[in-house]
């Protein structure tokens, strides 16, 4: 009997949890005045690059909406993959930009992914950056022939 009444208990607090959730996000998509995040592109192609390049890039955005837009720290899907931010809030119709650095010293393709996280209607937008990497080719040096030590052979 008392496991079954711990067992509904859980089930009745997930379900309120999941109510509650479900509340918020839909008083964003109601509010007319909500921000909104619009990004010029949601894709970087990197093309091919070669090991040590220059990994930065960057995502322009404009805040359309009529609230001013506040950015919550944006998760990256791996460590090599670094986000920088504006931390002030974004007026509506203020345009700013999110810069994101890859790590190019790992080879490889690259195919890697920013969620920016706010208070906007689009509340949760995924950025993505791809390519490959190439190895960085190794510079031939010449062989130095200064032995003075041997003697040509003579016919």
């Amino acid at each position: 009997m008392k496991r079954l009444l711990v067992t509904l208990t859980m089930i009745f607090f997930a379900f309120v949890a999941v109510q509650a959730q479900n509340t918020n996000n839909e008083d964003k998509k109601d509010n007319p005045n909500a921000p909104v995040i619009t990004f010029k592109k949601t894709v970087h192609d990197y093309g091919t690059i070669s090991q040590g390049d220059n990994g930065k890039c960057e995502f322009k955005f404009t805040n359309t909406g009529k609230e001013p837009l506040i950015l919550s720290k944006p998760r990256s899907s791996c460590g090599c993959t670094v986000p920088e931010w504006p931390k002030q809030p974004i007026l509506p119709g203020q345009s700013e930009k999110i810069d994101v650095t890859y790590n190019t010293n790992r080879v490889g393709p690259v195919n890697k992914s920013v969620t920016i996280y706010s208070n906007a209607s689009n509340d949760r937008v995924v950025i993505r950056i791809k390519g490959k990497v190439n190895p960085k080719v190794a510079e031939i040096v010449p062989q130095n022939n200064t032995d003075k030590s041997a003697t040509p052979i003579a016919n």
